[in-house]
């Protein structure tokens, strides 16, 4: 039995999420809800001692890192609905796709992220409020990233963050606007763990992303937007609200 407990459907959550909807196998999801910090409480940090999302149960085994749950997916599930090639070379393109979003999109995306959307949260509690939710985090650089919310992310490390996406978006264009998939021919997780960042950067980056600058980019996204797997993740997972109480 496969349980996955994670965020809605976006960012790292996304990559699991929409790989077991086109997997298509049985399984049940356990929405762990970042607006209550669930994902620092005592019965999550019992599944993750590292207090992050997403997790995979399987049979009583829990396995983290969501491009390597999307990656235990495919070796337990090898000859339902692929999404690793079966070509060597088109297998090594698709890992060198899932590293770079691990090692360099994702966490220059997620920096901005952070900046404009963790702030007001982070500066709804009180100073004890806020003092007794870091002792509950258990990586120390994702307190660092809670007091930057809260105080401010320093502007050279915002800019350089921008030039990072800026090149994100410049390499998958210039991919996208000569095929449909980032692996030739072929839907894979490449596309799955790079969507799970890219998609919807029209709306939070739009000078970047738009219909005239990026037309290979915006059409791979409607492209996957318009799969049956992933509308159906979008109609059947919860998603988070993290907006402050008021």
């Amino acid at each position: 039995m496969l349980t996955l407990y994670s965020f809605g459907p976006g960012a790292n959550s996304l990559k699991p999420l929409l790989a077991l909807h086109e997997k298509g196998v049985e399984w049940t999801h356990r929405f762990v809800d970042p607006g209550k910090f669930e994902q620092h409480s005592d019965w999550f940090k019992k599944i993750n001692p590292r207090g992050q999302v997403p997790a995979l149960e399987h049979d009583g085994k829990i396995i983290t890192e969501s491009t390597v749950i999307c990656e235990y997916l495919e070796d337990v599930y090898p000859n339902i609905n692929p999404l690793r090639p079966a070509d060597p070379y088109k297998r090594a393109e698709m890992r060198v796709w899932t590293k770079w979003v691990d090692e360099y999109f994702c966490w220059c995306v997620s920096t901005i992220g952070w900046a404009r959307h963790i702030k007001d949260l982070a500066n709804s509690m009180t100073e004890d409020e806020f003092e007794a939710h870091l002792a509950n985090i258990p990586i120390p650089e994702q307190r660092v990233k809670w007091r930057r919310a809260r105080d401010g992310f320093p502007q050279e490390m915002l800019d350089e963050e921008m030039r990072k996406i800026g090149v994100s978006i410049a390499r998958l264009e210039e991919t996208l606007s000569r095929q449909d998939y980032l692996v030739e021919g072929e839907y894979s997780l490449a596309d799955i763990c790079n969507f799970a960042i890219a998609n919807g950067m029209q709306f939070g980056f739009p000078e970047l992303v738009n219909e005239q600058d990026t037309p290979g980019l915006m059409a791979w996204m409607a492209r996957i937007n318009e799969r049956p797997a992933c509308k159906e993740m979008f109609e059947a997972v919860p998603r988070e609200n993290l907006k402050p109480e008021d």
